[in-house]
């Protein structure tokens, strides 16, 4: 449940604000609040699955301390619980509630990284890449170290880590010769039949292409 709120919410409401933004920027807001309300109810449910495996999780996770600890069979879990709530605090800038609950996420991420780093052929890994390019006073070079960890888990088949590359690391860095060339590898990428990737690496296809026709715009 976590997993397809979280996914119909990037790959269609939260776009669709993209995309509509230039031309109807009402339009755009109400599409990422209602992204937002996606991404809420998507935490909000992995958070209680969780809880209910584990009592005591949330509290313990907003507690200073290093005895929290996941199990790899938990680790999808936690990365949808994380995912979910990072493209909440995205959409929620003018909410400092949920803003502030970044570190959190963070951790969460990390927790679930520690069980099982290798989880979504670098689906997690990717996700800590962009949290910390994301968090006041990140690291670019931590980013892009775990950026280039996720395409290796993947070994180049994953759109996903490419594109996090691609936007996390080299458009902040001003680098537009690496942003292109990223986006080309996404497209570039022909799945294998029954590989798990396939719905995700076209949703990050479709995302690449537009990114190519806005490229001017964004150097």
């Amino acid at each position: 449940v976590a997993a397809g709120f979280t996914q119909y919410a990037y790959a269609f409401v939260a776009f669709d604000a993209e995309q509509v933004e230039a031309r109807d920027a009402r339009a755009a807001e109400r599409l990422r609040q209602r992204a937002a309300k996606l991404y809420e109810r998507a935490q909000r449910h992995a958070m209680a699955a969780l809880e209910k495996a584990q009592p005591g999780f949330a509290a313990q996770l907003a507690q200073p301390g290093d005895t929290l600890r996941l199990r790899p069979e938990q680790a999808g879990l936690a990365y949808w619980a994380a995912a979910a709530w990072g493209g909440w605090i995205s959409l929620s800038k003018d909410d400092p509630d949920v803003v502030a609950d970044l570190p959190l996420a963070v951790r969460l991420a990390q927790l679930a990284w520690a069980a099982d780093p290798a989880w979504g052929q670098g689906s997690l890994t990717s996700l800590l890449g962009t949290f910390e390019a994301a968090r006041p006073g990140g690291s670019p070079v931590q980013a892009l170290a775990y950026f280039d960890r996720a395409i290796a888990q993947s070994a180049g088949r994953s759109a996903g880590a490419l594109l996090a590359k691609a936007e996390g690391y080299a458009q902040p860095a001003g680098d537009k010769e690496l942003f292109a060339s990223l986006l080309q590898q996404v497209l570039a990428i022909k799945d294998e039949a029954g590989s798990p990737l396939t719905t995700q690496n076209e949703v990050m296809r479709r995302r690449a292409r537009w990114l190519q026709e806005r490229i001017d715009d964004l150097f």
